[in-house]
């Protein structure tokens, strides 16, 4: 096969969740154990780091994997979803897994799928396990799919497991309540294995102690050994935006600054700086500057877009791949934040989310072109528009992302804002955004 008709029957023959939803969800790790075993067990060939939680999983996984290339260490790195090529799912070093390394990897284990019959994801897991095994990388990163104790990824034993931010997300599949969703993502920790937590959140915590005492894990609550915040805003030349931080109340890397600037990360720092922590005490060499140039330097390292990328200036153009409830208000507030004369916002969304909640956190006095994005699962932006202006939300709706954009940056005067979000797939079709990094 070639590498799209590859991708045609991997999309096509077993269930993606990026497309489909729920359907391409299974619970239990019988299918990755199985796709495990008949490789040989790659899972067990490199060390990692275990990353879940609902809000900040894919941004600290990043952090970690680029502070640890800055560092000297060849460093492996699962996330998902993809924006635009799935190969972005899985790099070594930064670089992505190559077309035809994927080619060949599927054409040699179409059989095994044919007799197990994997979801999407499961295939994907065993595809980054084999792969990382066979680069022989120093460590892996591996970000959770969704949830934690059933997840695909959850057959590792890493070295340490991170959990950032519990909020509102998937609840059909995690639970109604975040005592709930964080016990799915209490799942990852692991017998003697320690356990940080980005964010002390009084609702969840028990879930965590109880879970982590239960496991004889070693659990540290980050933010109560670092703080984050943001020393100013973002330096818009640059992207960047200077830190202040301290750990147990003392200065700590002074005048450091950080390529992700979006309000939201300040939450989840200290995660990741405890965790480099854990490493150190197992025997990792991290200097100052290695994390000081990995904070930095974080996308041009690993590939990293959408998080309050700045993809124009005058008129101010950003996109954020926030989706839920929580996520989206944090960069809302930011966003309001901004000078500006008018603010644009190009909104899309899929059909399985609490819509009405979303559309609750948007500012009135915006003006909205409505889109969907090119999957399965996308709200028709017409009924997405009829949504939001029963909610006060003017504006019109467009045949696609790529048309609601171009419409919008033509309207917006020098001195206003747009905004790209409300969904991921609405991001991964900004064309500009694969220009800026």
């Amino acid at each position: 096969m070639t590498y799209q008709e590859t991708l045609t029957y991997l999309y096509e023959q077993l269930p993606m969740f990026q497309r489909v939803g729920a359907a391409g969800f299974k619970k239990g790790l019988g299918n990755t154990l199985a796709l495990a075993e008949a490789l040989g067990h790659p899972e067990r060939k490199f060390r990692s780091v275990h990353v879940a939680g609902t809000n900040g999983k894919g941004s600290s996984s990043h952090l970690l994997a680029a502070v640890l290339q800055a560092a000297g260490y060849k460093v492996g790195l699962y996330t998902s979803p993809h924006l635009r090529e799935f190969t972005e799912r899985i790099r070594v070093n930064g670089q992505e897994l190559t077309p035809a390394y994927l080619v060949e990897w599927v054409a040699r284990w179409r059989p095994l799928f044919e007799e197990v019959k994997p979801s999407f994801f499961e295939m994907c897991v065993a595809l980054a396990f084999d792969y990382f095994a066979q680069q022989r990388v120093d460590v892996a990163i591996v970000e959770v799919g969704l949830g934690g104790r059933f997840d695909s990824t959850n057959i590792i034993t890493p070295l340490v497991s991170l959990i950032t931010n519990i909020s509102f997300d998937h609840q059909a599949l995690l639970g109604n309540t975040l005592p709930e969703i964080a016990g799915e993502k209490a799942g990852i920790i692991k017998p003697g294995v320690p356990v940080v937590v980005s964010q002390s959140q009084p609702e969840v915590a028990e879930v965590f102690r109880n879970e982590a005492a239960a496991k004889l894990a070693h659990l540290v609550f980050a933010d109560q050994i670092y703080q984050a915040t943001f020393a100013a805003e973002p330096f818009l030349e640059t992207g960047l935006r200077p830190l202040k931080i301290s750990q147990h109340g003392r200065p700590y890397l002074p005048n450091a600054e950080l390529g992700l600037p979006g309000d939201y990360q300040q939450f989840n720092l200290p995660g990741v700086l405890a965790t480099l922590d854990e490493l150190r005490a197992q025997g990792f060499r991290i200097t100052e500057a290695a994390v000081r140039a990995g904070l930095r330097q974080v996308t041009s390292l690993t590939g990293l877009r959408g998080r309050w990328s700045i993809i124009g200036r005058r008129p101010l153009v950003v996109c954020d791949t926030g989706h839920n409830a929580a996520g989206l208000k944090a960069v809302m507030t930011q966003l309001q934040r901004v000078p500006h004369e008018r603010l644009h916002l190009v909104i899309g969304t899929v059909n399985d989310k609490d819509v009405a909640s979303m559309l609750a956190l948007l500012p009135k006095e915006g003006h909205y072109y409505f889109c969907a994005a090119n999957i399965p699962r996308a709200l028709p932006a017409e009924e997405l528009s009829a949504q939001g202006e029963a909610l006060g939300l003017h504006g019109q709706a467009y045949g696609s992302v790529e048309a609601a954009v171009a419409v919008a940056r033509k309207a917006a005067s020098p001195d206003d804002v747009v905004f790209i979000g409300g969904s991921t797939f609405v991001v991964a079709e900004v064309e500009e955004l694969y220009a800026t990094t």
